[in-house]
């Protein structure tokens, strides 16, 4: 339902399809909204550290150029201000991937995601912080810690977790994030985002020495399921389309952890009971059935994981002793990981058809299941300990996503409650390929059934504006 057409004061806090429609209808310039969410970034951005650089003159430049041009109909995007994550280049920044070691030169072009958000219309802020090499759940680099605006003693998650603290606080209405074995879906669950990894091949890829082998794929994150599916459009290089709710879908329900050993807690456990009743308010079947995640499995993607980062660093030309303590432990297993040769494609390929076949197998549309097994990790410090605890508190916090990038499966997060100590607590919905609209749309009977704060409490939400 609409609410008055009234003016908002400031445009931070909008979402980015009410941006896009203001700027298309002339209610605000696209230099206005920059402005705004500039000022914002300058004010809040230093107790979050979500940005590694911000491109102030730069982006007000860009937005100039929005608002010349003579037609802006075909903007979906148009004048919204979008962060990216600092692993992708943007044309006139170095890519630092995490940290100074790691960083490379100024890039002269912009890669084909950063392209698409362009002729979209949207103006790029700045790029957002990782952990090294984005391999970790938790975003720090020694002295500068990425916190969570819901809790910043907490972690923002990772390795997107900058482009998520971002959006939680309102600094942009989306980010772009890519997502290895998680790295979307993660951040998304601890900052109560939306978070879409997209199936492989739909977006492209084009990171590294060769995208994970396959693991990683660029997406968005959001405060709505619309931005988010506007934000998937264009990086898969689509026409935004108005999302359909889904008419009566059998939904696979699996508590079952990928990690042995390792259970969701009870604010995990409810989240999934939550979004079971929501899907049955929707009108759909939720039905136990619970993946078989081989043994094999943990020990070939922690085999991928390794040698994923081995061969960025080779590939790069990267020395080796300047990376952190626990990045050189993992590059140096993922050396070893490969000359024993346990890394295959042959493997991969065997979960993505068992992963496929459970679909059919169960006669389920979709699968549910945790984000989460605990609470985001405390903030601060990781970057400096040892590889073994990284390793153990992002297994244990965080077992639900990889498989399906070992499986090249679309998979979303959406936000369904609080747990008990106010953090944002998610459920994860995967489906087979191709089905990302699909996912979309449940995502959306969430939102309408049970809508979710969309900023963190205390920054900016949206002003008076039209819905």
């Amino acid at each position: 339902m609409a609410v008055p057409d009234i003016m908002p004061t400031t445009w931070v806090g909008a979402t980015a399809k009410q941006i896009a429609r203001g700027v298309r209808r002339g209610d605000v310039s696209a230099t206005q909204v920059v402005a705004d969410h500039l000022d914002h970034i300058a004010r809040a951005d230093a107790g979050l550290a979500a940005f590694r650089t911000v491109r102030g003159g730069e982006a007000v430049t860009e937005a100039e150029k929005v608002d010349e041009q003579d037609d802006l109909a075909n903007l979906p995007l148009a004048g919204v201000p979008v962060a990216v994550k600092e692993n992708t280049p943007v044309a006139g920044l170095p890519t630092w991937n995490g940290s100074a070691a790691v960083r490379t030169g100024v890039a002269e072009a912009d890669h084909e995601v950063v392209r698409r958000l362009r002729g979209a219309g949207a103006v790029i802020l700045g790029v957002t912080r990782m952990p090294e090499l984005g391999l970790w759940g938790i975003t720090d680099e020694g002295p500068t810690v990425t916190r969570n605006p819901w809790d910043p003693a907490r972690t923002p998650g990772g390795s997107s977790g900058g482009a998520a603290a971002a959006v939680a606080a309102g600094l942009v209405p989306i980010a772009h994030g890519n997502d290895g074995l998680g790295s979307i879906r993660i951040p998304a669950a601890c900052c109560g985002l939306v978070g879409l990894k997209p199936g492989r091949g739909v977006v492209p890829c084009q990171l590294g020495a060769e995208d994970w082998f396959g693991l990683t794929e660029h997406g968005m994150l959001a405060t709505t399921v619309a931005d988010a599916a506007v934000g998937f459009a264009i990086l898969a290089g689509r026409r935004p389309e108005k999302l359909v709710p889904p008419q009566r879908l059998r939904v696979g329900v699996s508590l079952r952890s990928p990690v042995r050993g390792v259970h969701p807690d009870a604010p995990n456990r409810d989240a999934v009971t939550a979004a079971g009743r929501l899907l049955a308010a929707a009108g759909h079947d939720a039905v136990p059935a619970d993946p078989v995640y081989p043994t094999a499995l943990g020990l070939q993607g922690l085999a991928t994981w390794f040698a994923a980062a081995a061969a960025d660093v080779r590939a790069a030309g990267i020395d080796r002793s300047s990376l952190q303590r626990r990045s050189r432990r993992h590059v140096a297993l993922g050396d070893w990981a490969q000359r024993r040769g346990y890394v295959r494609e042959a493997d991969r390929a065997a979960w993505r058809e068992r992963s496929i076949g459970f679909f059919t197998d169960h006669s389920v549309d979709l699968l549910l299941t945790p984000a989460l097994a605990s609470a985001p990790p405390e903030a601060g410090g990781w970057s400096g300990r040892s590889w073994r605890s990284n390793l153990l508190t992002n297994i244990r916090y965080a077992p639900y996503a990889a498989p399906w990038n070992v499986a090249g499966l679309p998979a979303i997060v959406v936000p369904v409650g609080r747990r008990p100590d106010g953090l944002p607590v998610a459920v994860q919905l995967v489906g087979p390929p191709g089905s990302e609209l699909l996912l979309l749309g449940v995502a959306g009977q969430f939102e309408l059934a049970a809508p979710w704060p969309r900023h963190a409490p205390g920054y900016p939400r949206v002003a008076a504006t039209t819905s």
